[in-house]
């Protein structure tokens, strides 16, 4: 039997039905439907409006995704877009050098990572608890200690860093360019090392990763530390882009939009399943309907509903598509 060339596979792949191409179908005639009947919608502004918002939504979710794919969930993740990113605008407005700001919110950042991937790896607190508590510590860690004020502004000292927020190169926003960044270096990670396979292996069966010899609790940290780092970037992303950072941003919805990215875009919440191109399907998709209702004035109490909605039903499909049983259900799970 002669075997099927590599392109011909590919394109039955995408034609072959399953949440990622129900998504990314869904996404593109929503964006039609959009385009024709919602005023305001197709236009530059709010095209660019969308593209940037769309950027750091994804950032998030290629963090998130990585945490998913391993089996776990990082609720913490916009307490990682928050403090650390607005630490190096506090430092620079009090004087200090954006080098060394740098440094220390990465190392922040570090040391969050390597909290949240101990308690979970070593202490196997659940995922979802221990991200919770941290979160929260964080945050609050923040606002008491780090910031004098709930909005951080940016300073002439920050401004070598407007380049990864502001402006466009051939007419693309720069922030979605780092989006793009972002999800190539994601890409190779998981596609292309061993300690992206070991995640997988990990995500997939984590007691069959272990006797096969797979250092799984050091790779659980690792993931970990890897969602603080990307969690941090996006949040100087987006404080480049609108030359500030909200800290209280912690208190929004955005942690549920992340989660509606990497769940609806077709990574399963089983672990070992999906990768950077569910992310892209699920941010275009979210980002859109965010975008749309935001334009249709719908308000933030209905917003959520929807999203709740849109969540659940994202939520028991993937429990249709990836369901667990008793070989793969295992401790440390979320």
């Amino acid at each position: 039997m002669r075997p099927v060339p590599a392109a011909p596979r590919r394109a039955a792949n995408w034609l072959r039905p399953s949440q990622q191409n129900i998504v990314f179908a869904l996404f593109a005639v929503l964006f039609v439907i959009f385009s024709i009947f919602l005023r305001g919608f197709l236009t530059a502004d709010n095209m660019l409006t969308l593209l940037q918002n769309v950027a750091v939504l994804g950032i998030l979710g290629l963090g998130m995704a990585m945490v998913v794919i391993g089996r776990g969930i990082d609720i913490s993740l916009v307490a990682s877009l928050a403090v650390p990113p607005g630490l190096v605008l506090q430092m620079v407005q009090n004087g200090h050098s954006l080098p060394f700001a740098l440094a220390a919110a990465f190392a922040l950042s570090l040391a969050f990572g390597l909290v949240n991937g101990w308690l979970i790896a070593y202490a196997e607190v659940p995922s979802l608890f221990a991200t919770l508590a941290t979160g929260l510590f964080l945050a609050g860690l923040g606002q008491v200690a780090l910031f004098k004020l709930d909005v951080v502004q940016w300073s002439p000292g920050m401004n070598a860093l407007t380049v990864i927020g502001q402006g466009n190169i051939a007419g693309i926003p720069v922030s979605v360019i780092m989006f793009g960044l972002a999800a190539a270096v994601v890409t190779l990670f998981l596609r292309v090392t061993r300690l992206g396979t070991y995640l997988y292996a990990i995500g997939d069966n984590p007691n069959a990763a272990r006797i096969t010899g797979i250092p799984t609790r050091p790779v659980i940290v690792l993931q970990y530390v890897l969602a603080a780092l990307i969690g941090a970037f996006a949040g100087l992303v987006m404080a480049a882009s609108v030359n500030s950072m909200p800290t209280r941003i912690y208190n929004s919805t955005l942690i549920y939009d992340v989660i509606l990215v990497v769940v609806l875009g077709g990574i399963g919440l089983s672990g070992g399943r999906g990768g950077v191109v569910n992310v892209i399907i699920g941010t275009l998709l979210i980002g859109t309907m965010l975008n749309a209702m935001t334009i249709m004035d719908v308000s933030y109490s209905g917003q959520n509903l929807i999203k709740g909605l849109v969540l659940l039903v994202a939520i028991l499909t993937d429990s249709f598509l990836n369901p667990r049983n008793e070989e793969t259900a295992q401790q440390g799970d979320i």
